[in-house]
Parts: C-alpha cells; structure tokens; sequence
C-alpha cells in the first residue's frame, strides 16, 4: 500500500518583510492597484538574500519577493561573529559602510541595514548609511553590495 500523505520540507531560511508599498498604475477607467514586497532572508551562518516582487494582494506579493530572494542569494565568511575586513558599497543612492568589530561589541546598524546583517548572522559589526536617501530598499541592496565585496 503506497503512503499518500505528503511531507513539507521548511527551508532553513527565515525571512522578515522590508517594505510594503500600494503602488498604482493609471489607466483610462481609473487607477489599478498593486502591492510591492520587499523581502530580506537569511539563514543566519552567512548567507542572506534580498527579493522584490508585486502580487495582487499582500500575500501573494510576499510570497513571490520570498522567492525571488531565494534566487538572490549570496554568501560571505563569518569570522567570529563579524566580517573579514571594512567594506563600502553604493546602490543607487545609497552607500553603505561596514566594519568588523570585536567580540561583544554587538551590532550596531540601523534600519534596512540591520535586519540584512541580523538575518545573516553577523553578530558583532559596525554599519552605517552614508548615503542621502532613506529608501529601505535601497539601502538594504547597498548593504548586499558591501557583503558581496568581502574576501575570504
């Protein structure tokens, strides 16, 4: 007799919501709205991955962000729950600047910044935006960009 019952796999991934926008498009009966998602995972041991999609409702436009960050996923070394070495980066018009820190010294990043690194699993760090804009988006993408810069 063959088991039908089906299993669900979970992903080590967690995943927290960024930004939730209602964003329109004008057409000639009037405006249609849409829902845009940003969305940050990570798996807290240095890997994380940053997703944006638009869906009809909230859920499905989470849902769509939570997989294409899956698709966006990068990876960096954690050494002793900080970075290699400093490293800035610019996206659009943010920029981002992160330094390594000793052990204890704890995270110390706002915003957009600080969900990217907590939900890589960076533990001790100092960050900061140096940029002009407050676009969550953005500066969440800039602090990718710093990571993607890390050697070894």
């Amino acid at each position: 007799m063959r088991d039908t019952r089906r299993t669900v796999v979970k992903d080590a991934f967690q995943d927290q919501v960024l930004d939730l926008r209602r964003v329109t498009r004008v057409v000639a009966g009037g405006k249609r709205f849409r829902f845009r998602a940003t969305v940050v995972i990570g798996d807290g041991r240095g890997s994380v991955g940053v997703g944006i999609a638009k869906g009809a409702d909230v859920q499905q436009a989470i849902q769509k962000a939570r997989n294409d960050a899956k698709k966006n996923i990068i990876t960096f070394k954690i050494k002793q729950g900080t970075i290699a070495h400093e490293s800035t980066a610019k996206f659009s018009a943010a920029e981002v600047l992160l330094r390594p820190a000793r052990t204890g010294h704890g995270l110390l990043a706002g915003g957009p910044t600080r969900t990217v690194l907590t939900l890589a699993g960076v533990r001790d760090i100092t960050a900061k935006c140096l940029g002009g804009t407050k676009n969550k988006l953005t500066n969440a993408l800039a602090t990718v960009e710093a990571l993607k810069q890390l050697k070894a």
